[in-house]
């Protein structure tokens, strides 16, 4: 399919995904819909692996649609990581583009258990896939701004509350919880506006992670810390399926979670969150140094 040109293979790959994307709904919707109605906890555990079964053949199509339409070369170095499918992992990823979601997909989909991300809750209204996110149990998040909060102080805390009502869904079940810790997509304006201190990565967003650990840290294993790179630039959607993707190199690597940073205070105790920034800001700067390395052709070795 490569060899077609650029338009029409942009076409076909379009109309086959959306395709697949309403055949994969439409049972994902019933199960969910059993799963609502019935809302016992012997028919939650019968259904989420059904539900999960069925994202992650959505996910495989989507991937397949990749190889068959691309010649995008995928580079992974993931040095001694052991994945596994059963497991509990807090993912974390620099943010470029678009594509880093089906190119994470791709990389962990049935390696590790489906990925789940928080979500801005105006997503919740894209038809079919709103619904979809909601039925696998996808957290959705409504922040509020500081103007907000200084408006309508109930709202303070409201954010934190729901990233803990979305943590505690998934004790019971292996999971991946993602979290771009930037925040939002890399692009040179941010990285101005921000001043950030990094060459290639936008200031971390601490607050995330340490909600997550608070409410799930001896609930997960592992983090696994993913670096993304696409050495020509980063890509849309459009130059993936277009072919001019003609690599990605990723590396990932399992750390340890730092037991001082599980059942914190990130809200309420300073010294903590300054330690917490700190941890947060050293893997930062080694990320960074990171994807200068790969960018450059220096490593990691593959």
């Amino acid at each position: 399919m490569h060899h077609l040109p650029a338009g029409l293979r942009i076409v076909l790959a379009a109309i086959l995904i959306g395709s697949s994307t309403v055949l994969h709904v439409l049972p994902l919707f019933a199960v969910a819909l059993f799963k609502a109605l019935l809302p016992f906890r012997a028919v939650r555990v019968a259904c989420n692996p059904l539900l999960t079964g069925i994202a992650e053949s959505w996910i495989g199509f989507n991937s397949r649609m990749i190889d068959l339409f691309t010649q995008t070369r995928f580079v992974v170095d993931e040095g001694d990581v052991d994945l596994r499918r059963d497991g509990h992992y807090l993912v974390l990823a620099n943010h470029q583009s678009w594509v880093d979601i089906p190119v994470l997909q791709k990389v962990f989909n049935r390696r590790i258990p489906l990925l789940r991300f928080f979500l801005k809750s105006q997503l919740f209204w894209i038809p079919l896939m709103g619904l979809a996110w909601w039925a696998l149990d996808f957290p959705f998040m409504k922040r509020y701004t500081r103007e907000q909060v200084e408006r309508r102080p109930e709202l303070a805390g409201r954010d934190i509350a729901s990233t803990r009502r979305a943590c505690e869904k998934f004790r019971s079940i292996p999971v991946s919880v993602m979290n771009f810790v930037e925040g939002t997509r890399f692009t040179v304006a941010k990285h101005a506006a921000q001043q950030s201190p990094h060459r290639h990565l936008l200031k971390p967003k601490s607050g995330g992670v340490a909600f997550v650990l608070d409410a799930m840290g001896e609930g997960l294993q592992a983090i696994l810390d993913v670096t993304i790179v696409y050495p020509q630039g980063r890509p849309t959607m459009l130059d993936l399926f277009g072919d001019k993707v003609r690599e990605v190199r990723l590396q990932v690597r399992e750390r340890p979670i730092p037991r001082e940073f599980v059942g914190g205070d990130y809200q309420g105790d300073a010294a903590f969150r300054e330690r917490f920034q700190a941890w947060m800001s050293a893997l930062w700067e080694e990320k960074d140094a990171t994807i200068g390395r790969i960018a450059s052709g220096a490593g990691p070795a593959v």
